[in-house]
């Protein structure tokens, strides 16, 4: 089992130009849509995906954690890992997910008259 664990292991880290609060609450509806328990864990700025068995792995975990205010642009970094063969794929599209969500709103020209 450890070497499946190992084998089917995650760990990325991601960026989003949204507050903690806003990408973890994502984070947890994109979960949840794809058949996951997601939710909050009793640390700040934290949660917990769960599912059930995938192969010889009786239940496999993954956890977001969120930093907010990162570098110049003050985005938010996502610590992703999390291990599974179905859930593996599923953390990858969350990513893709983050990278298609920054290059829609890098294309969208900034609304000019929002601060009038």
């Amino acid at each position: 089992m450890t070497a499946e664990m190992a084998r089917t292991a995650f760990q990325r880290k991601a960026v989003s130009r949204r507050p903690p609060k806003e990408a973890l609450d994502d984070a947890v509806a994109f979960f949840q849509a794809r058949g996951y328990r997601a939710g909050r864990t009793g640390r700040p700025n934290q949660i917990f995906v769960m599912g059930g068995r995938e192969g010889i792995i009786p239940r496999v975990n993954a956890e977001i954690l969120a930093q907010g205010d990162v570098g110049r642009a003050k985005t938010t970094m996502l610590t992703i890992s999390g291990f599974g063969e179905r859930l593996q794929a599923a953390l990858q599209d969350y990513v893709n997910h983050l990278r298609d969500e920054r290059r829609r709103a890098r294309a969208e020209p900034p609304d000019r008259d929002a601060g009038r």
